[in-house]
């Protein structure tokens, strides 16, 4: 028998553990201190994968399109994430440099949105990104050809298997393509969940003044 989509649905529950408090009032200026409290507050509590992230694009019509990448790292400059320049990401954001980020943390029923403006950083500065990564990471960006129409499994099996022998022999192989990108948020927002649905939505806005911040109707 199959499965009943709609059954499993509302047999699910969501945030069936003790939620954190947050007090708006007590939030820094800006969102970077915030993020990165509630990033380390997430790793204390097990949440798998934090530094997983939703990517939002769009391509040179408009579409929109989404994919879960990995958080490089995240100062004033930004948000920093990787891929090739060729990839299907690559190229929408060369052609609309404007992204959205999306983080989402359900051992604490937390959200965290971003969106602003992308650049590029230097090769020199993507390449030592890349090189102080994993073997298997510099692997996988030395087979290259992300996004392209694969032949079978077979052809991957030995493309991977030729890149991984390369990423052993030589740690510090270049991958040309490989560029670290780096998202600007214009607007952040920090959704921290509640048992009653009284939850609360703090975003901040950045003005020319500086970070305004403001509360939402969740």
């Amino acid at each position: 028998m199959e499965p009943d989509l709609h059954e499993l649905l509302r047999s699910l529950r969501v945030w069936d553990v003790e939620l954190p408090t947050f007090d708006p009032a007590g939030a820094p200026a800006e969102p970077l201190p915030l993020f990165t409290a509630w990033f380390a507050e997430a790793v204390a509590a097990g949440q798998a994968e934090p530094h997983t992230m939703s990517l939002a694009t769009v391509d040179e019509d408009g579409l929109p399109d989404i994919r879960t990448v990995m958080l490089h790292g995240a100062d004033d400059e930004g948000w920093a994430f990787a891929s090739h320049s060729t990839s299907r990401k690559g190229r929408q954001l060369a052609a609309r440099p404007y992204a959205a980020l999306g983080f989402y943390w359900p051992a604490q029923g937390r959200q965290i949105r971003l969106r602003g403006p992308v650049t590029v950083a230097s090769p020199e500065e993507a390449q030592a990104d890349l090189h102080a990564r994993s073997t298997g990471a510099l692997a996988a960006a030395l087979a290259g050809r992300q996004s392209e129409v694969l032949g079978s499994v077979e052809e991957l099996a030995r493309a991977s298997e030729a890149a991984w022998d390369r990423a052993r022999r030589e740690p510090n192989a270049p991958a040309p393509t490989w560029t670290l990108y780096r998202l600007r948020p214009e607007e952040a927002e920090f959704f921290q969940g509640d048992a009653r649905r009284r939850h609360l939505r703090l975003t901040y806005r950045r003005t020319e003044e500086g970070w305004l911040k403001e509360l939402l109707w969740p």
